[in-house]
């Protein structure tokens, strides 16, 4: 866990000013380091539940998310910004760090106890993590956990996500 934390670096005032980014790319160029993020981000509760589908919250949950699925057999669902997705969608709003943004799901990406994954880069303030979970329990789905790569602690992220099992690989 110690090379995969080193290999992210620090980048000031992006995307505005006041905000400390910490950027994957130099994981997501180092092959080893990328199959060591994607085994680690596999949730300890694979063993306890099977998962039918893993959400992957754009953009950067994508990345992880479809070769985590691919690994496993299992579908990968993307949640995208609005006006991204061709079909019906259902949307949800949330509060950034730095303003307010949305996310919509396709109406018929998840089925009624269906149990869901969610992955993505990185837990900041929790909004979209917890605005990704909204949309799986409107269509019906069960979230077995939201896993990501990077946890800014510090921010409280997990505090928008009680009752949900939340893993992270580094912490901030």
């Amino acid at each position: 866990m110690d090379v995969l934390k080193k290999a992210i670096r620090d980048v000031p005032d992006f995307p505005h000013e006041g905000i400390l980014f910490k950027d994957i790319t130099p994981v997501l160029n180092d092959a080893a380091l990328l199959d060591r993020a994607l085994a680690m981000m596999w949730p300890s509760i694979d063993d306890e539940t099977a998962i039918d589908k893993i959400i992957g919250i754009e953009s950067r949950g994508f990345i992880f998310g479809t070769p985590m699925a691919d690994r496993r057999k299992i579908g990968f669902v993307p949640v995208r910004k609005p006006g991204k997705l061709p079909h019906e969608t259902y949307s949800e709003t949330y509060e950034l760090e730095y303003g307010q943004d949305a996310l919509e799901i396709h109406k018929d990406a998840i089925e009624k106890d269906e149990k869901i994954l969610i992955v993505d880069d990185l837990l900041a303030t929790g909004g979209s993590a917890e605005a990704v979970c909204k949309l799986v329990e409107t269509m019906g789905g069960e979230i077995v956990g939201v896993s990501v790569l990077v946890e800014l602690s510090f921010l409280n992220g997990r505090e928008k996500l009680p009752g949900y099992r939340v893993e992270s690989v580094i912490q901030f």
